[in-house]
């Protein structure tokens, strides 16, 4: 998972979906790019998210039998840039972009005794749902307040509550 204004959120979503990616383009290898096909970030267009300028501090805390219980992650701003790539999944080439500047986040993961995991996450941070999360994706949504959300043993996202203004980078990049 990853950082600050970039939130866990968005790179937990962002590094598993790069796992799974099958094509991206020359510049995804950077450690700071992720390529998500269309239809997994975005419902019409392959959707590039890269970032820049992240600090973050992580704090674990552990039960008295040494299980991890809780993670509190806080960090200054990044810079996230979107960028459209199109709708053809083997020559994706890159269109508009949106940058957003933000000012850091909070986000505190709770590790639930079913094994659940229910995050709160303040401040500037960005969330991705796929297909298969609830509500179903793909989406992609750049928040500024609060975000709730519950992540399943089986890795799906369930959205419990937002609050504060946003940005849908889908209909921002739309062509």
């Amino acid at each position: 998972m990853k950082t600050s204004s970039i939130t866990r959120v968005l790179a937990a979503s962002a590094l598993a979906a790069a796992a799974l990616a099958p094509a991206q383009p020359a510049s995804a290898a950077d450690e700071n790019r992720i390529f998500l096909p269309i239809g997994w970030a975005c419902p019409d267009f392959n959707l590039e998210w890269s970032w820049t300028g992240t600090i973050t501090h992580t704090k674990e805390f552990f039960d008295k039998n040494g299980n991890k219980v809780r993670l509190l992650q806080a960090g200054k701003g990044t810079v996230n840039t979107y960028t459209n790539y199109g709708t053809n999944p083997k020559k994706p080439v890159a269109g508009e972009s949106i940058t957003i500047r933000t000012d850091g986040s909070v986000t505190e993961t709770v590790y639930n005794p079913d094994g659940t995991q229910t995050v709160t996450a303040t401040g500037h941070n960005g969330l991705i749902m796929f297909p298969s999360d609830v509500p179903a994706g793909p989406s992609t949504i750049q928040y500024t307040g609060k975000i709730v959300y519950t992540v399943g043993t089986d890795g799906v996202f369930t959205l419990v509550s937002t609050s504060g203004p946003f940005i849908d980078v889908c209909a921002a990049l739309a062509p």
